[in-house]
């Protein structure tokens, strides 16, 4: 399973569903879905969050996209 980083558009794997219920793969998550002070959601992954200032914005999240 997986889904595409708002900021950067890389694939993100997400760990968890039915694909990997008969697996004793640990798969882990490769990002998160923030909701932000300006009431936006974005799905982003480990690094875009790294990158964004303390108070994030849906600018910010412009701001990373390349």
């Amino acid at each position: 399973m997986a889904e595409h980083c708002d900021a950067c558009g890389e694939e993100v794997r997400l760990a968890g569903g039915i694909a990997n219920i008969w697996t004793t793969e640990q798969t882990r998550t490769g990002g998160m879905t923030l909701e932000f002070e300006d009431g936006t959601e974005h799905f982003l992954c480990f690094d875009c969050i790294e990158a964004l200032p303390d108070e994030p914005s849906e600018s910010d999240v412009e701001g990373l996209k390349g």
